[in-house]
């Protein structure tokens, strides 16, 4: 006789764009249903207890981490993990400055930053460094001591805020002639 212990549920979610299904006992965790069920390895687990942050996906758009959230948690969910952000071999701008500024040494923390990153860049278009750095609060680094981190973050929201005015910019020209 099988108990509801041992019960696998279908889940179906959203990952990075694509629907994807599998199969999830109840006490599952997220991140392992990502690496080992649908193979985003990308997604790394480090402390299980939601406090290093390595293991961060976005949720609906939301930076959530994957080890205090379980699999069946997530049915119906729209999934987005750091394979997101590159587009085949072309790395996204915050990828991008973080190799700039060597943001990342063992990279074993860098996907969930990464995703933290892209939530907080959405929200807060024009951070302060103290603003990056509590961000940054969430997540542990033992190897590069954050100030690659902070400045890759810092660079990204200029430029991505010097694209918005120069795009405005033009705008207001086309709307004048």
């Amino acid at each position: 006789m099988q108990s509801k212990a041992d019960t696998r549920y279908r889940v179906t979610l959203t990952l990075n764009g694509r629907e994807r299904s599998g199969y999830a006992e109840p006490r599952m965790q997220l991140c392992d249903f990502l690496r080992h069920d649908l193979g985003a390895t990308g997604t790394h687990v480090g402390c299980e207890h939601g406090v290093c942050g390595a293991c961060t996906v976005l949720v609906n758009g939301r930076a959530s981490r994957s080890c205090l959230m379980l699999a069946v948690q997530a049915d119906g969910k729209q999934l987005e993990t750091v394979e997101s952000l590159a587009a085949g071999d072309e790395l996204n701008d915050l990828q991008k400055a973080f190799r700039k500024h060597h943001a990342l040494q063992c990279g074993f923390c860098t996907s969930g930053i990464l995703m933290s990153s892209m939530e907080f860049l959405a929200k807060s278009t024009s951070p302060t460094e103290p603003e990056v750095r509590e961000m940054l609060s969430g997540h542990l680094c033992r190897c590069t001591g954050y100030t690659g981190i902070v400045n890759a973050i810092l660079e990204v929201a200029e430029e991505r805020n010097s694209g918005i005015s120069r795009q405005t910019d033009i705008n207001k020209e086309n709307n004048n002639v």
